[in-house]
């Protein structure tokens, strides 16, 4: 059964008019008959981020849920980790999170979560689709389903996360930047209760300044509010807070590998198995460094599906990607950008000293990210001399660096990545192979990106 709405993290396009109160109607009734089939409690849970659009695709989501007699609690803006959390330790079947994420504004989406705190299973997004706009046994009168708005499943996730740094944050400064998203209330409000001080922006949503001016994808907002503000630790989440990106008092960006490198070294002996997920974008200096603490680094695709497979397949204690969506499998089985800045932050107040002190720890090796607009990309991976230039690249960078050569899952695009510890070498062999790329399938360089200490996936 295959899909058409769906894509990699539910269902994303512009409110209104792809994403519209009709199809969220729609979806909503099918995924209440999915749980009717599958013979669970008739108990759903949905979180929204703060875009002007959520309210209508919730509203309309929540009534399609109720029309197939599934109770709704209606959290109004919430955390994607929070949304997962609740759903997962307060007994509902299915959790709802209405976010685009990190987009613009007029977009939104829909993202199903199941009873275990993840994405709905492939197979069931399928089923449900499948059942859109076809007739259902509808319940009446006792049996049609009742909207019920009800934060207090958000008040026991912040007892939870407040558990999770019994050092307490005392002493501490810390900058905030919330992206106008669903983390604006929450953010700022654990580390307040955690004792530090916090000093923050983006916590004024008016439903359309959402990742405007700043979170982890602009994440210069965080690293100049850091700066100038002297603060310990600045943290800049995305729109849907299930991943946060950091900065030292110096205004340096902390991307996610840093993030696991700081992570692991400190808990490095109670790290079993001693491993770290990150994927094909990870840096090699980060993977050294690695090394040196005698933990291995495993390099899966990019996505974070793909480093949570790994995970459950290790038993692994941390992975993620450079963009800051980290998972901690002991707290749950998706990103949670809240558990990530406080599972930072109890590092930094453990080790009684500044962010600033770990940066130092080991240097990115030069890395590069050539995106190549092709005409095509059928044959790429079969054309000879693209092959031929791919292959002199690897042996040039043998024991100096790495290539990942990728297409792109969504755009027309190539993706070459190349690192080495000299900038030159780095260079010569990502021209190269664009050289080849662009003989081979026509196009253009769409974009060349430095990502040395800068974020990737």
């Amino acid at each position: 059964m295959s899909k058409k709405l769906f894509g990699t993290d539910g269902i994303r396009g512009i409110a209104n008019i792809k994403l519209t109160p009709e199809l969220a109607l729609s979806l909503g009734a099918a995924a209440g008959a999915w749980i009717v089939k599958e013979g669970l409690p008739l108990k759903a849970v949905v979180g929204r981020d703060t875009r002007r659009s959520g309210t209508m695709l919730g509203a309309a989501l929540a009534a399609g849920l109720n029309s197939a007699g599934v109770e709704v609690t209606a959290l109004a803006v919430a955390p994607t980790g929070a949304i997962s959390w609740i759903a997962r330790t307060q007994g509902y079947s299915l959790a709802v999170v209405i976010s685009a994420s990190h987009n613009p504004a007029p977009d939104n989406g829909i993202k199903l979560i199941s009873s275990s705190g993840s994405k709905v299973a492939d197979s069931d997004e399928a089923w449900i689709e499948s059942q859109m706009g076809q007739p259902f046994e509808r319940p009446t009168g006792s049996g049609v389903g009742q909207i019920i708005a009800d934060r207090t499943g958000l008040d026991a996730y912040m007892n939870w996360l407040e558990t999770l740094v019994p050092e307490r944050l005392e002493g501490l400064t810390i900058a905030v930047d919330a992206a106008n998203g669903s983390a604006c209330e929450l953010g700022p409000e654990i580390f307040r209760r955690l004792g530090a001080k916090v000093i923050s922006t983006g916590t004024t949503p008016d439903g359309m300044n959402i990742n405007e001016l700043g979170g982890a994808t602009k994440p210069e907002t965080v690293q100049k509010l850091t700066e100038d503000s002297h603060a310990d630790l600045g943290i800049a989440f995305d729109g849907d807070a299930d991943r946060a990106v950091f900065s030292d008092h110096l205004g340096r960006l902390v991307n996610g590998d840093r993030t696991m490198a700081i992570w692991s070294s400190h808990w490095r002996d109670q790290l079993e198995p001693k491993v770290v997920v990150g994927t094909v974008m990870s840096n090699m200096g980060f993977e050294s460094y690695l090394t040196e603490q005698g933990i291995e680094l495993v390099r899966a695709a990019v996505g974070d599906k793909y480093v949570s497979q790994e995970l459950r397949r290790l038993g692994g204690k941390v992975g993620g990607e450079q963009s800051g969506h980290i998972i901690f499998p002991s707290h749950g089985p998706t990103g949670d950008g809240l558990v990530t800045a406080l599972e930072l932050a109890r590092v930094i107040k453990r080790e009684g000293r500044p962010l600033a002190s770990f940066y130092e720890d080991f240097a990115n090796w030069p890395q590069l990210l050539v995106n190549v607009e092709v005409g095509t990309k059928d044959g790429w991976e079969t054309n000879e001399e693209l092959q031929g230039a791919i292959r002199t690249a690897e042996g040039n960078l043998i024991g100096q660096g790495r290539i990942n050569v990728r297409p792109s899952g969504t755009q027309p695009m190539i993706r070459v990545m190349v690192e080495a510890d000299d900038p030159d070498l780095r260079d010569r062999e990502a021209e190269r192979v664009v050289s080849a790329m662009l003989a081979a399938q026509g196009g253009r360089i769409y974009s060349r990106v430095d990502l040395t200490h800068a974020l990737g996936d």
